[in-house]
């Protein structure tokens, strides 16, 4: 029997961990990594990366100061609402629903059903109907209860972390050998220069860092309510940063900088050059499980957006009824699953390619990450009784700078990478009329936190 009493502290800060690096850790950074050597050269190529990572970072403080101060299963959805209205909240759930956390599953799986069909031929809709499969098992799975979902995406993680170690060390192994790098056939030529090629080219470095912020979601659930969230979210973008610097220095130093400038796969050349037909393989089996990590991982956050947002909306309540039994968000669980496996259906029929998925997600992206930002500062002087367990160092200029970069990607969002950043607003717009269409939200932002304390 569902109930509405809501999720239990029951996660270990080290799985807490463990998921948020799996919700950022994804194979993003094979694709991206040629993009962003293409755009701003070998003099800033390994700056931009730190860079990421420490803007990363500082928005991470803010989000760990108000999932202390308001732990929520909604997460940022709880944060916009509280501070800006049940209307905000509701966009951006839908945005959630409909574009960002579904879409990527969608995406992730047909990634794994390519690679997959790339050496084992799956026909004309075989990779359709493979990715739905992908999709519908790991729904299942996570229905089975908490547990299941949460220990699958510890050990996911732990084995794409080792797939990541196993490319640096070919770079190691490379390097250790005495091999030269690759030298093009051809010059590459930089697709943007100046401004325009360090704005295209963080666009895909937030891009490979994107996903820490799903963790306020759990906020609710780790067991050291005043700092579990913090350790969480500052330690899994630690960890990831120097996954990622380790990862560029193999690229550089297998291939050269004007190799991965040029490169499509970087990590096959890679592996291909030091360790042959098993090394391919290797990365055909990264893939798979980056896949299945990257689909799990939204299922759990996606799945309590929904659930959070749906108990706001009386039209949608049955939503937002949580399983006590298993632990688990059910039937927001099904609905997640249910739309990405639309998508599927749509995306079997068209060909879409990784850099119109990044413009479609992107600018929705960036708009509610700088509201997100504000939404620190508003809390602070509306609920200045709330006790914060952490705190922003620097307030307010931490979060002010936050959200002065967050508008500036979405300004370059916007103008860099085309008409595909409007699509994904218009499916924005679409959310209005839904609301438009909807009875008055029934919370206020002191309910909001009342719930809260409840």
């Amino acid at each position: 029997m569902s109930k509405t009493n809501g999720p239990q502290r029951h996660l270990p800060v080290l799985q807490a961990l463990l998921i948020t690096l799996g919700m950022v850790i994804t194979t993003d950074i094979l694709k991206t990594a040629p993009t962003v050597a293409l755009n701003v050269g070998p003099e800033h190529f390994y700056w931009v990366w730190v860079l990421g990572g420490l803007a990363s970072m500082a928005g991470a403080l803010c989000f760990a100061e108000m999932a202390t101060a308001f732990p929520h299963p909604g997460g940022d959805y709880h944060f916009l609402r509280t501070a800006y209205g049940e209307r905000m909240g509701f966009l951006f759930a839908w945005s959630r629903f409909s574009v960002m956390h579904t879409g990527w599953i969608a995406l992730s799986a047909f990634m794994f059903a390519d690679y997959f069909n790339a050496v084992f031929p799956l026909g004309q809709y075989g990779s359709g109907l493979f990715a739905g499969a992908i999709i519908a098992a790991l729904v299942l799975l996570n229905l089975t209860g908490k547990h299941i979902g949460f220990i699958t995406q510890t050990v996911l993680v732990g084995l794409l972390a080792v797939g990541f170690l196993s490319i640096a060390s070919a770079g190691v192994w490379l390097v250790w050998q005495g091999v030269e790098p690759l030298t093009p056939s051809a010059p590459v030529t930089p697709e943007h220069t100046g401004a325009a090629g360090f704005s295209a080219a963080m666009i895909f470095v937030f891009l490979a860092f994107g996903g820490w912020s799903d963790a306020a979601t759990l906020s609710a659930e780790v067991r050291d309510g005043r700092r579990g969230i913090f350790i969480a979210m500052l330690g899994a973008l630690t960890v990831l940063m120097a996954i990622y610097l380790a990862l560029n220095w193999a690229f550089v130093q297998g291939l050269g900088f004007a190799g991965l400038a040029a490169s499509n796969a970087p990590a096959v050349e890679l592996l291909n050059r030091a360790f042959g037909a098993p090394g391919v393989m290797l990365i055909l089996l990264m893939v798979g499980i980056a896949a299945i990590a990257t689909i799990n991982s939204t299922l759990l956050v996606g799945a309590r957006t929904t659930y959070a947002a749906a108990r706001d909306v009386p039209q949608l309540r049955r939503f937002g009824e949580w399983d006590e039994r298993d632990g688990v968000p059910r039937k927001a669980l099904l609905a997640e699953g249910a739309v990405a496996l639309l998508l599927v259906l749509f995306g079997s029929f068209t060909q879409s390619g990784f850099n119109t998925m990044v413009e479609y997600l992107t600018p929705v992206y960036w708009l509610f990450l700088s509201l997100s930002s504000l939404a620190l500062i508003i809390l602070r002087r509306r609920f200045p009784e709330v006790p914060r367990p952490v705190r922003v160092p620097l307030y307010p200029l931490l979060p002010l700078l936050f959200f002065g970069l967050c508008v500036y990607m979405l300004y370059s969002s916007v103008t860099v990478v085309g008409l595909g950043a409007f699509l994904g607003i218009g499916v924005l717009l679409g959310g209005a009329l839904v609301l438009a269409g909807l009875s008055r939200l029934v919370s206020t932002p002191r309910q909001a936190l009342q719930q809260t304390a409840d």
